[in-house]
Order: structure tokens, then C-alpha cells, then sequence
């Protein structure tokens, strides 16, 4: 079960990943070119963004109860492991955050009333959480 979540945990990273940089970049050029938040567009690409990221999120915590790594709780050393650190604390952490402002994004855009506000929460929080998800990523892990 291990080996199949991890997989599907990275993969889905590569959509998650491109569904955000759209949504953030989307709302960088709403925001700068004072263009109309359109409910067929933006809103959806928004959303999709929101989606994806909370089910990586649903995945990482199913992969980190099931991982053999979380063992490593029971016999200590994690924080002093720079690797246990990073794959069970800093990127679960990290991430968990990230989810967070997205969704607090999210929730704050639907209660402007201008497209440029619309355009400039989602474009902050989406890509202060993209920003935080790409620091915390394993890279070297992404496909153990």
C-alpha cells in the first residue's frame, strides 16, 4: 500500500503544482491588467486549484500514517535526522500551512466585491502557499 500512495502522492504533485502556478499567474495578470474576475474562468481555475491541493493534502496524510518512515517516531531520533526531519515534520508542517492560506484565499476572494481584490487575494494567498509548497518539497524523495 506504501509504495502505491507514494506513487500516486507524486504524481498528483506534478498536477497540484501546475494547477496552482496557472491559478497564481491568472490572477497576477487579472490583478495587473484590471481585467473582470470571470465565473467561468478565473473562479473555475481557482477552484480547481483549491481542489487539487486539498486532495495532495489528503493523500500526503494517508502516505504519512502508512510510510515506514513514521516508525522512526517510536524509536526517537527524528529531529536530530535532517531527512526524518524534512519527510516527517518540516514538509507535512510546511504543507499543512500552505493548504491553510490557500483555502483561506479561497474564502477571502468570494467576499470582494471588485474583480482587482478578487484577483489580488487569490494571487497573494494562492502564492504565498505555492511559494511554501515549493520549499518544503523532498525533492530528493520524489520518487523514492
Amino acid at each position: 500500500m506504501y509504495s502505491t500512495v507514494n506513487v500516486l502522492h507524486s504524481y498528483w504533485a506534478y498536477f497540484t503544482l501546475l494547477v496552482l502556478v496557472i491559478a497564481v499567474l491568472n490572477a497576477m495578470v487579472g490583478y495587473f491588467k484590471n481585467k473582470d474576475f470571470s465565473m467561468a474562468k478565473d473562479l473555475r481555475v481557482s477552484l480547481f486549484a483549491l481542489i487539487f491541493s486539498h486532495i495532495q493534502l489528503l493523500i500526503g496524510l494517508v502516505l504519512y500514517f502508512v510510510s515506514p518512515r513514521f516508525a522512526s517516531w517510536q524509536t526517537g531520533g527524528v529531529m536530530s535526522d535532517s531527512l526524518l526531519r524534512l519527510v516527517l515534520v518540516e514538509h507535512p508542517f510546511t504543507n499543512i500551512i500552505a493548504i491553510a492560506l490557500i483555502t483561506i484565499g479561497w474564502s477571502k476572494h468570494k467576499k470582494e466585491t471588485t474583480s482587482k481584490r478578487k484577483f489580488g487575494k487569490i494571487a497573494l494567498f494562492y502564492g504565498i502557499g505555492l511559494f511554501l509548497i515549493l520549499l518544503r518539497i523532498p525533492y530528493m524523495l520524489w520518487f523514492d
